[in-house]
């Protein structure tokens, strides 16, 4: 195996790691949140959104999946159906996981993480809809880069 195989296999391995945490958030802690009343919701996300910010794993994943892509173009031939697949799966790995994430996503945790649960603010249903928001349009990206970097793949290895 070399560096393109092994950093191909990394972009796979790390984008299904975060498309199935983003799986589980969406699909199971939304329903969940949802059907919390104001001051529960704000609570649990006050509980839960301290230890996922500061979860090793996420900022392994997250550099992972910046750093394996451009490893993988580095190791292709240039222009090559492999390349191209990466460059987006890259692109949208730069647009979900880490942009998302770092310029709304975690502005909205700090709004979320200083709310007085017995005293609601008038905005907190925009805060709420925001948080599920972000959620999915970090999943969509990295169910989509995860799609790109397996057929990326398919391409390196079938030709």
């Amino acid at each position: 195996m070399d560096a393109s195989d092994l950093s191909l296999v990394l972009c796979i391995v790390l984008s299904g790691l975060w498309s199935g945490l983003l799986l589980a958030v969406t699909n199971l802690l939304h329903p969940v949140f949802r059907a919390l009343d104001p001051p529960d919701f704000a609570a649990a996300l006050q509980r839960f959104l301290p230890v996922a910010r500061r979860a090793p794993a996420n900022w392994v994943v997250v550099i992972g999946l910046l750093v394996a892509p451009a490893v993988a173009l580095a190791t292709v031939p240039a222009g090559s159906g492999a390349f191209v697949l990466i460059a987006v799966g890259l692109a949208f790995c730069i647009a979900g996981p880490l942009v998302v994430s770092n310029r709304l996503a975690e502005p909205n945790y700090d709004v979320i993480a200083h709310w007085d649960p017995a005293d609601m603010p008038a905005d907190w249903c925009a805060a709420r809809r925001r948080y599920f928001l972000f959620n999915w349009v970090r999943a969509a990206a990295t169910w989509t880069a995860f799609a790109l970097f397996v057929a990326a793949a398919f391409c390196s290895w079938t030709s």
